[in-house]
């Protein structure tokens, strides 16, 4: 019984399997010395026996197998849930950024949309005042005309009168 108590540690004491088979060969070498009833019964112990130091080594390496098979799975499903979530993270972070972006592409468009139609009306408005300024400069024309023609009027009923003054002084005289 003592064998099996001494012999039968696990592996994440030592920290490794060297270790744990290092330490157990010294124990074996420590029981040895100290307790020489306990060393000719595992003398008498044969390999492949459940009490041997080789089924003790065995069951160590099974168990130490064991838990690095556990230790595997467990840190690959860790790594999947830490790709898993920092793809969920970085999915997030892209669909806020989006946001604003979507959200300033919209206004853009509609400022753009909006340009468009006000350098259209201003276009349409520059046309409109060319076609004023058209007609405002042939009424004004046309105002000169007249005023040239009242002023000849002026000038043929200021010279008629002249004329009919200067028949009438001659007709009198």
């Amino acid at each position: 019984m003592a064998e099996v108590v001494l012999f039968q540690l696990p592996i994440s004491i030592f920290g490794s399997l060297e270790l744990a088979v290092a330490t157990l060969l010294e124990r074996r070498q420590s029981v040895n010395r100290w307790f020489p009833a306990v060393r000719l019964k595992m003398d008498r112990v044969r390999p492949g026996e459940p009490d041997s130091l080789e089924a003790s080594l065995m069951q160590l390496i099974n168990d130490h197998h064991d838990k690095s098979l556990k230790l595997r799975a467990f840190t690959e499903q860790s790594k999947k849930d830490a790709v898993q979530s920092a793809t969920r993270v970085s999915d997030l972070l892209v669909d806020a950024v989006n946001g604003g972006v979507q959200e300033a592409y919209a206004i853009e468009k509609k400022i753009e949309m909006e340009i468009r139609a006000l350098a259209a009306s201003i276009m349409r408005f520059g046309k409109q005042t060319d076609q004023w300024l058209a007609a405002s400069h042939a009424i004004n024309t046309a105002i000169k005309e007249i005023g040239d023609f009242e002023n000849w009027m002026k000038t043929m009923e200021f010279d008629c009168r002249s004329i009919t003054t200067a028949i009438c002084n001659i007709h009198q005289a």
